[in-house]
């Protein structure tokens, strides 16, 4: 009867619980699924993630490669993201190329490591107007069971702390660049920020690491993201309801405390891949 009645009535369905309080999926409001890190997953990739938020699946590997800095900035690097959202991952995507919401998160992504100051570009170059490092992020979703932008991000962290990337320098001689395999070393990692999803739901009341049935039923959706000093690095609300500044203040308050769990999971994970 219960199934019947969510397939005929999902929004109705949703609301008997929101009254309680509670979700269909038996979490609290406030209350994220379960979150699982997995580094190093692939090992042709300089660094690499596979993160699960509940049922969704997202992988990232980065590879870099040499290339000439950029004009206009000489003393810098580049990174580049991207994130696939394949029919592999859901129903909802078709081949071709990316979708409105695989390019929406892409420039998430690229908003984030622009204002958080996760990485320093200037880290990145090797030799000032000659030489520098491009690190290209493809992110996948494996799985697709909503709140992407807060797995991406957490997989797009744990695979940037992952990398190793081998020592270049330009031999005077030859004026070309040698790399030495046997000396890698990791990136400097500045600012750890960690991406809170939000829906709206009835214009009122505002559930965390909604799923995809939760996310289609919403008015509104919005992600916060903030870094280990509790600075806000981002928001990013693509339209729908209108949040009050109290509501806005609970969301940021909610993402600051998601930052410190998500921050000791890593940590966690680091130590226990450590060579003994």
């Amino acid at each position: 009867m219960a199934a019947g009645f969510k397939t005929v009535e999902p929004l109705d369905y949703h609301r008997r619980f929101l009254k309680e309080n509670c979700r269909p999926d038996g979490r609290e409001l406030g209350e994220f699924r379960t979150t699982t890190l997995n580094i190093g997953s692939i090992t042709t990739a300089d660094g690499s993630a596979l993160v699960k938020l509940g049922n969704t699946t997202i992988i990232c590997g980065i590879k870099g490669e040499l290339a000439a800095p950029p004009v206009d900035a000489a003393n810098k690097g580049y990174i580049v993201p991207n994130v696939d959202l394949p029919p592999l991952c859901s129903s909802r995507f078709r081949p071709g190329p990316p979708g409105e919401q695989a390019q929406a998160a892409s420039q998430f992504i690229a908003d984030v490591i622009e204002n958080s100051d996760v990485i320093q570009k200037e880290d990145l170059c090797i030799v000032k107007g000659k030489l520098s490092w491009v690190l290209y992020c493809d992110i996948m979703c494996l799985d697709y069971d909503g709140n992407i932008l807060d797995a991406c991000t957490i997989a797009l962290l744990g695979a940037l702390k992952n990398v190793r990337l081998p020592e270049v320098h330009i031999n005077e001689e030859t004026d070309l660049a040698e790399v030495n395999m046997k000396q890698k070393n990791p990136l400097n990692i500045t600012k750890h920020p960690v991406a809170c999803s939000f829906a709206i739901f009835d214009d009122t009341i505002i559930i965390v690491d909604p799923t995809v049935e939760e996310e289609n039923l919403s008015t509104g959706m919005i992600t916060v993201v903030t870094d280990e000093d509790e600075k806000l690095c981002a928001v990013h609300k693509p339209g729908g309801t209108a949040l009050s500044g109290e509501k806005l203040q609970d969301c940021i308050s909610r993402a600051i405390t998601r930052n410190k769990e998500v921050n000791k999971l890593l940590n966690e994970v680091l130590i226990s891949v450590k060579p003994k």
